[in-house]
């Protein structure tokens, strides 16, 4: 990652973070580019900006306290007022989403659909005609008879592979689970195949993000916010 893509993330994050304002339950998404949200964040609250944050990823969780963050799970804080998060694609028109590359999928889904607004900070890279035509998608599966899973997911015309640690093991999530990154079909619509992912027994979620983005923060030669226009 060059100094420049760092600097495009972090003025992407920085217009994102200053929608937060005191008192808010906040959302805190997982993975590099939100980490420059996290670090924009604990700067505020180390200068008196009372909010909890709401961690996404055990991560998150170790970089908020780290900053000074007061955090809570989920279950302490169910109404979380604005999560703040990247992604791996955005569609231009429909702002769906590629999540999951960093392995956080299943978690950071559960708290973008708890929350009122859900805020997404990319690079100018990110930004594509469609899904899935360029990248896999994760897909979260039960270790328990994932081959099975992932048979079924290649009948639906994927191509699924397990994802590996550096060392082969497979790699798991924070729930425990495997990561299959499959390659699907790119005849159908983002909403068709998150259907069709749904319907698959064994997988417990998938990194199609539909219908849950309120605004893209794009890091380019400024900062571009992008919104669905009714």
């Amino acid at each position: 990652m060059s100094q420049y893509e760092d600097d495009l993330k972090m003025a992407a994050a920085q217009s994102a973070v200053a929608l937060i304002t005191d008192g808010m339950i906040v959302g805190l998404g997982s993975g590099t580019t939100a980490a420059f949200a996290i670090t924009d964040l604990g700067r505020r609250v180390q200068h008196g900006l009372h909010i909890v944050g709401v961690p996404t990823s055990e991560r998150t969780a170790e970089q908020a306290r780290a900053l000074g963050i007061p955090i809570a799970t989920l279950d302490e804080e169910p109404n979380v007022d604005i999560t703040i998060d990247g992604a791996d694609e955005v569609e231009k028109a429909s702002l769906n989403l590629i999540k999951g590359h960093g392995g956080a999928l299943l978690r950071e889904k559960i708290v973008a659909s708890a929350s009122k607004k859900l805020v997404i900070i990319v690079d100018e890279s990110k930004l594509v005609d469609r899904l899935a035509v360029r990248d896999p998608v994760p897909v979260e599966v039960v270790p328990f008879g994932w081959q099975t899973t992932a048979r079924r997911l290649s009948s639906l015309g994927a191509k699924p592979s397990l994802r590996r640690n550096p060392d082969e093991k497979p790699f798991h999530s924070d729930g425990g689970n495997y990561i299959l990154d499959c390659a699907l079909d790119s005849r159908f619509s983002a909403e068709e195949l998150a259907q069709r992912l749904d319907h698959v027994v064994g997988v417990v979620e998938h990194g199609l993000f539909i219908g849950l983005t309120s605004e893209v923060h794009v890091g380019d030669s400024g900062v571009r916010v992008l919104k669905l226009t009714s």
